[in-house]
């Protein structure tokens, strides 16, 4: 048998796993398609998802009475837009709206850039004490928020900061979720050969974290910044026991429409809804920016 014999089967089977080859690698580069059933299932979430804000504004565009009766209404009535204007009176909802930008921004801003420092130094740094220090600040999830509440007021009490914005924002400068969020993400997503290559080139700590660390952290900088927002503008506990009507946050603010001896549940409804929709708008402007992030550093991971 010659080696011509011998190799033109070989041949033969060659080409048809080269052509096998082909036909996945072709395979692996389509787009995949969504099933019915998945498109159930998300319809069904999404539903879900949005019924109590569906329903905030049905009750908003109620009157009080309609609300009381048996069924409740089950769509939208005429009274939206007078409801509104008379929870953005009452509550004043103003100086609430322009304070709690200025509270969530702030608590935003500062949170991300101390959480991303301290998750890089935590993830890439060697120093003395570091598994000890990083499990206290995990340590520092476990305690309740509420125990805090005392000393905490009297501590801004000394500092003469009662009923100030300052009060709302120092204690939440920088949280410890947030740094183990960020340790975690720039542990897999910063290469230490990166950094080593920087610091070769003559950078400097600074040039390392500007241009290195904070370009390879905006994904998850950007995730923890949208957390951070919500609960900052959401934040109760704390603003109403620092605040009073005269200076209030959304929340501060939307709490004294619930007063009275039977509480308009229209306009406290309304109140809620004008609150919520900050963040709405929000989402709609920068959700694609932020998901983008999110997807382009999980294809860089």
């Amino acid at each position: 048998m010659t080696a011509t014999e011998l190799t033109a089967p070989q041949a033969k089977g060659s080409g048809r796993g080269d052509k096998a080859g082909r036909r996945r690698v072709m395979g692996a580069g389509k787009q995949l398609h969504a099933g019915p059933v998945t498109y159930l299932v998300l319809t069904l979430f999404a539903l879900v998802s949005l019924a109590p804000l569906v329903w905030t504004a049905i009750a908003a565009s109620r009157t009080n009475q309609r609300l009381a009766e048996t069924p409740p209404p089950l769509w939208f009535g005429g009274n939206l837009f007078k409801n509104m204007e008379r929870a953005w009176e009452e509550a004043g909802l103003g100086t609430a709206m322009f304070n709690t930008v200025i509270v969530a921004t702030a608590i935003t801003v500062s949170t991300v850039l101390f959480s991303t420092l301290a998750g890089f130094a935590f993830a890439k740094l060697r120093f003395k004490f570091s598994g000890v220090l990083l499990m206290l600040t995990i340590g520092t999830m476990m305690v309740p928020p509420q125990l805090a509440v005392v000393p905490l007021y009297l501590w801004m009490a000394d500092l003469g900061w009662s009923n100030q914005l300052q009060t709302v924002i120092l204690p939440t400068l920088v949280t410890a979720f947030g740094t183990f969020f960020m340790r975690q993400y720039l542990v897999q997503a910063l290469p230490g050969e990166l950094i080593e290559a920087a610091r070769v080139d003559g950078a400097s700590s600074l040039r390392v974290v500007w241009h290195v660390v904070f370009p390879a952290a905006r994904p998850a900088m950007a995730v923890l910044g949208l957390l951070t927002f919500v609960f900052a503008w959401n934040d109760f506990l704390w603003p109403i026991i620092a605040l009073n009507q005269e200076n209030p946050t959304v929340q501060v603010a939307l709490n004294s429409l619930g007063t009275g001896y039977v509480p308009d549940q229209a306009v406290i409804m309304a109140g809620a809804l004008l609150g919520t929709l900050p963040l709405l708008i929000a989402f709609l402007l920068f959700g694609k920016q932020i998901v983008g992030g999110i997807m382009q550093g999980a294809i860089k991971g």
